[in-house]
Order: structure tokens, then C-alpha cells, then sequence
């Protein structure tokens, strides 16, 4: 397994002093990111323990969205931070007051998918002073739903992801991951204290093929079944990926949205299902976009790579598409496929896509020896 650290922010960031809080926050382009966060709560994740919160709760970690900072915002234990913040550790005794050299605080994440790790990301934003030394991150793959208990047994086998690495101040410290291997939790560690404000954990879901089959029909391009957006035309307002979330948009920023064109172009997004799938229906959902939906929609599929077994085969024309309203579509054949297309006239967005089918025998067959090879 090799692990590199891809950002080098060791030290401490300037104390604040007024303004804009993120004005000199560290950061860099990470090769990772346009993976999905296997650690979002949108997908089930959650820090189910920690050793000690007793500044910032562990929960804040997986919080959506940048952290924010409130300078003025203290509380009964002191400033309240968004983030994970434990107490300052101290030594054994007066002759020996620093901490040990192993001394450290931890927190287990839950990811809301099982998958493989390709870059974690430890963002210290607003902790300029009172960030970690440096961290660890380890992973394991435990199946059902174990306790804390289980987690923390001697039976559990942890893999080191990120070893034990200075990290710096009020910046994205990102970890660029190559481990062939399917992980259901995480522990986060950090040396000796301190506070880290979110965890991101960049990477590819691992669909259960036994599950997958138990449901016969279910949504072969949902990112919770390990479909994923792969490519797009415009990604000026958000991410491709937000249309096969799990449930339902809540909220305008929660779907895709291009930019107003002001040619005679369209925008379009392209994605790789699950697996091999026969396709018999599909929902194309504007929720909360309302002026800005798209006018019209195609979605076309594809079985094979770029190359192979021919183009694009339209499995719905190009169709009318209402604001803040999901539209259902049944198929009059099957459409076995493993990638899928769809297109929007001439721009604006959807909130989510859904196209149901269930895998092949040979879409079934590769994601089974997937999974296995992966440890899943």
C-alpha cells in the first residue's frame, strides 16, 4: 500500500485579525476530490465515538460545508469552534508536564458506504493555534452495524492509511490514498490534542452484490449502489454527483445547475452504472428548481467502454421537462447497459436521476469478483 501526503501546511497559520476568516486559509488542488466523500452524511455516515470532545463535538467533523468561525462566540468551556476539539493533555507529574510521546485522541467514523479510499482530507480550518501536531488515519472493514465495543476489540484488523504525519494550521491537509481494498470505518487520530475542523473521505462506493440482488430492481446509477457521475459538461454551480444522492433534492444547491449559456450548445452529464444493467425505467426530478430547470431532457445508454459495442442508444427523446417536478418514465423494452448519458436543453439542471433496472448475469458475475478481490 503506498500512502502520500500531497500538501505540505506544517506550522501555524497567522492568528486572526478581523475579516475575512479564510483570507490566509491554506490550501491546494487535490488529484482526489472529484471522488465521491464515502464520510458524507448524505450517504449514512457518522462518528459514532470519540475519546474526548470536550470543546467541539465529534460530530461537527462530517458537517456539510465549509466550517465557519464566530469570533465572538464563546460558551460555558470557552470559544466554541466548529469542529472536534478535545482538552489540551498534560504530562504525568511537576517533573514532567508535556504529554507522552504517544498521546493521543481518536474518533471512529462510520462511512455511509463501504469503498475503496483514494484521498482523505484533513482540513484544521480556524484552528490556528490549537490544531494537532499531526495525525493518523486507519481503516477497517467490519461487517452489519458493530458497536463501539466491537470496533475497539482486539479482533478488528486496522490498516494504516495515512501514518502518523505533521499537519499544519487552519489549512487542507489532504492525503492522496492507494489501497486496493473495500473499508466500511475509519479512526482518525491526532497527537497529542487538539482540533480539526471536517473530515472529507474521497473515494469509490463498493456495492454488496448479494444485496443488490436480494433487491431484484433498484437504482443502477445511485451512487448508494455504486453508480457515479463521471464526467459533465458544466460544473459552475455544483457538482454532477448531487443527482444521484441518496433521497430526495431538499434545496436548489442540492442538484446540478449549469450556467446560463448564451449559445446554441447544451450541457449534459455522463455516468457508469453499478454494473452491467437491463433498464426499464427512469425519473428525471427538478425539485427547487424552478426558474432555472431545464427546459428539455434526453437520457441515451451504452454498453461498453469508448469503443466498444457502438455509440449512444436514445432510451428517452428529447422531452419536456416541468420546474420542481419529477417526472416518471417507463421503458417499453429493457436496455442493458453500463453507462448512461443525459442531456439537457439548453441548460439549467435536475436535481436527480434515477433509472431502475436490475444487473445481468454478467453485470452481476464482474461485480461479485469485484468485491471479492476487494475484500468486501
Amino acid at each position: 500500500m503506498t500512502v502520500t501526503a500531497t500538501t505540505s501546511f506544517i506550522g501555524d497559520a497567522h492568528p486572526y485579525g478581523g475579516g475575512d476568516p479564510y483570507a490566509d486559509y491554506r490550501r491546494v488542488d487535490l488529484p482526489f476530490t472529484h471522488h465521491t466523500d464515502l464520510a458524507s452524511r448524505a450517504l449514512g455516515a457518522g462518528v459514532v465515538a470519540a475519546n474526548d470532545e470536550f470543546f467541539a463535538q465529534r460530530e461537527n467533523l462530517l458537517v456539510p460545508g465549509r466550517a465557519e468561525f464566530d469570533p465572538e462566540h464563546f460558551g460555558h468551556k470557552g470559544k466554541v469552534m466548529d469542529g472536534w476539539e478535545t482538552r489540551r493533555r498534560r504530562g504525568v507529574s511537576a517533573g514532567h508536564p508535556w504529554p507522552a510521546a504517544d498521546d493521543h485522541d481518536w474518533a471512529l467514523v462510520r462511512l455511509g458506504a463501504p469503498g475503496v479510499v483514494r484521498g482523505v482530507v484533513v482540513d484544521t480550518a480556524h484552528f490556528r493555534g490549537n490544531y494537532p501536531q499531526a495525525v493518523s488515519v486507519e481503516a477497517a472493514s467490519v461487517p452489519g452495524s458493530p458497536s463501539v465495543e466491537e470496533l475497539l476489540s482486539a479482533d478488528v484488523k486496522w490498516t494504516v492509511l495515512v501514518p502518523r504525519t505533521a499537519v499544519g494550521g487552519h489549512a487542507a491537509n489532504g492525503f492522496e490514498v492507494t489501497a486496493e481494498q473495500c473499508f466500511t470505518h475509519l479512526r482518525l487520530s491526532q497527537y497529542p490534542d487538539g482540533g480539526i475542523a471536517r473530515l472529507r473521505v474521497h473515494g469509490e462506493v463498493v456495492a454488496d452484490p448479494r444485496w443488490l440482488a436480494a433487491l431484484g430492481t433498484f437504482d443502477v446509477v445511485a451512487l448508494e449502489n455504486g453508480g457515479r457521475a463521471e464526467d459533465a459538461s458544466n460544473l459552475f454551480y455544483s457538482p454532477a454527483g448531487n443527482t444521484i444522492q441518496p433521497g430526495r433534492s431538499h434545496k436548489m444547491d442540492d442538484g446540478w445547475e449549469t450556467r446560463r449559456r448564451r449559445d446554441q450548445g447544451h450541457d449534459w452529464i455522463r455516468y457508469r452504472l453499478a454494473a452491467q444493467s437491463a433498464v426499464r425505467a427512469l425519473e428525471i426530478d427538478t425539485a427547487y428548481l424552478k426558474g432555472n430547470a431545464a427546459g428539455w431532457a434526453s437520457v441515451s445508454v451504452r454498453d461498453g467502454e469508448d469503443g466498444e459495442d457502438g455509440g449512444w442508444t436514445e432510451i428517452l427523446p428529447r422531452t419536456r421537462l416541468q420546474p420542481d417536478t419529477n417526472h416518471r418514465f417507463v421503458l417499453d423494452t429493457a436496455h442493458v447497459a453500463t453507462h448512461a448519458r443525459v442531456d439537457i436543453f439548453p441548460d439549467g439542471g435536475i436535481s436527480r436521476l434515477r433509472l431502475f433496472g436490475s444487473l445481468t448475469e454478467e453485470g452481476t458475475a464482474r461485480l461479485a469478483a469485484r468485491h471479492q478481490e476487494l475484500g468486501g
